[in-house]
Order: C-alpha cells, then sequence, then structure tokens
C-alpha cells in the first residue's frame, strides 16, 4: 500500500462530514477573522526608523530651500 492510500484511508471517516458549528460561540465576523492572520512587524523599530530619516531629510531640505532663497527678492 502506498503512502497516498494510508494517508487517505486515515481520514475516510471525517472527510465528507460537514464543519462543526459551536452551539455556544457565534461565528466570527469576516474581518476579524482576517485580522488573525494579517502580517505582523518582522522587523520592529523599521517604521519608526523609516520616518526618522525621512523627517530629518525633510528638514535638511527645507534648509537648503530656505538657504537658497534670496532675501532680497520678494516672496508674493
Amino acid at each position: 500500500m502506498s503512502a497516498k492510500t494510508i494517508r487517505n484511508e486515515s481520514y475516510d471517516d471525517i472527510i465528507n462530514l460537514s464543519r462543526p458549528v459551536s452551539k455556544n460561540h457565534p461565528p466570527m465576523p469576516l474581518e476579524k477573522r482576517a485580522a488573525q492572520f494579517a502580517p505582523f512587524a518582522a522587523l520592529t523599530g523599521f517604521e519608526d526608523a523609516i520616518s526618522e530619516t525621512a523627517q530629518k531629510k525633510e528638514a535638511e531640505i527645507a534648509g537648503e530651500v530656505q538657504r537658497s532663497v534670496d532675501p532680497e527678492i520678494p516672496m508674493y
């Protein structure tokens, strides 16, 4: 007997049963059910590091723009 046949025979008693439904708990809403499979933050602190770098770069660019503006030219 092949391994595939043995594996299939071991589930013959339950393979055609309907899915069990709890008498005590209502079904979980799909939104909550999907949330438990949502991606997790594998790189903790990564988003904070990206935000910090972006803020520093924006401040640097703003400083360069400020320096490049001639104070003698009026801004309208």
